[in-house]
This record gives C-alpha cells, structure tokens and sequence, in this order.
C-alpha cells in the first residue's frame, strides 16, 4: 500500500449526520452568547471529536436540547428545541409550548430540519400570542453568518446610543436606512423593530466608513 496522502488528515471520516448537528448547535451556542446569555466556554469551544463522544456518529436531537439565562437578568430564560422529525408538526409544537410552560420560559428557538406542516404555521401563529418563537432550519445554521467575508463589524445600539444618534444628525427612526426583521443578521441577533445597528465597513474594496441600519 502506498504512502496515505496528505489531505487525508483534512477529511472527516465521520458520520456526515454528527457533523451537520455539531455544525448547527455551535452556531446557536455562538448566537446565543452573543445575545447576552449564558453559554458555557466547554460548549462555545467543544471540538467535533468531543461532540461525537458526547452524543455518538448518529445523535438524537433531543438529547440537543438547551436551556440557559440571560446574563443580566436570571428571570429571562431561553429554550432551544431540535426537531427530531424531517417536519414540524402540531403535535410538537404544543410538546414544545407545554414545556415552556412548565418551565416559566417565554423564549425559544426551534430548530427545524425542513419543512412546517400547514397546521403547525397556524399553530405557530397561535402560540406566538403568548410565546416569542424563532424558527431557524438547521441550513441556515451551518455557518455563523457573522463570520461571513461581506458582514461588517457590527454594534447593536443602546437606547441611549440610539437616542443620541437621533439627536446628533436631527432624523427621525424612519428616515434612517432600513433592514428587515427577516435580514439574516437581525435574526441572528434576534432584533426587533426599532433597534439600531451600526456597522462599520473596513475593507481593501469598501475603504473604512461607518453607516447604520433600523430594523424594520
């Protein structure tokens, strides 16, 4: 037999399943540490080898399940559910909303494989009266979109800072330039109408200028 080649050392010879789902949590630890909550270092920086001793080659996504706090207020609580069937459905979404009761959790992320079923969007629609839900699929978490070589550096403003801005350059929030709730950096981030970003490009194409951003 000949001599291994080298790029062998690159290619995971693991289960593609486990690699996909330590992909996924890693993004959501990441996003919610930068939401303010508690994330442990151990899970931020868990390596995939560590994951698969944790939870093997083929995982169950309810054993991914978490649950942490903001660091800055214990009352607000936040659940992340992974849907274990390729679809979301009724029977699911009211296991999820009956935990969350039960727990006193208000917050949660589900994160979905594929598709929703008709009845789990009505069902959604319902539950969010009296829960804030986000529903991420796991696609759209394979990468941190933060990490991305077009995503400015970026600051979510206080209602001080906000305020400032306003005043300063005499505007009012609708005349700022505009980014949708449904922007993939304002959903990592999970903001809301009203919140302000400032992004601050610094590129060899862009040059070095600061704009900002209205969630709308």
């Amino acid at each position: 037999m000949g001599e291994p080649c080298i790029i062998d050392r690159f290619i995971d010879k693991g289960n593609p399943v486990s690699h996909r789902l330590f992909r996924v949590r890693r993004t959501v630890f990441q996003m919610l540490d930068d939401r303010g909550y508690i994330v442990g270092d151990a899970d931020l920086n868990m390596t995939l080898s560590e994951f698969r001793v944790n939870y093997g080659e083929e995982p169950s996504r309810s054993d991914l399940f978490i649950s942490t706090k903001s660091r800055t207020n214990p009352r607000e609580k936040i659940c992340v559910f992974f849907n274990v069937n390729e679809k979301l459905a009724i029977k699911e979404l009211q296991v999820y909303a009956r935990r969350m009761k039960d727990d006193n959790v208000h917050q949660a992320m589900i994160i979905v494989q594929g598709k929703i079923t008709s009845a789990a969007k009505t069902g959604i629609k319902e539950i969010s009266t009296r829960y804030l839900l986000e529903i991420f699929e796991e696609t759209e978490l394979l990468t941190n979109i933060k990490e991305h070589v077009l995503v400015p550096e970026h600051q979510i403003l206080t209602v001080e800072e906000k305020n400032a801005l306003l005043k300063q350059y005499s505007v009012q929030e609708n005349q700022l330039p505009r980014m949708l709730e449904t922007d993939p950096l304002a959903r990592y981030y999970g903001l809301k109408r009203g919140k302000i970003l400032k992004l601050i490009y610094n590129g060899n194409l862009t040059g070095h200028y600061v704009t900002y951003r209205i969630v709308w």
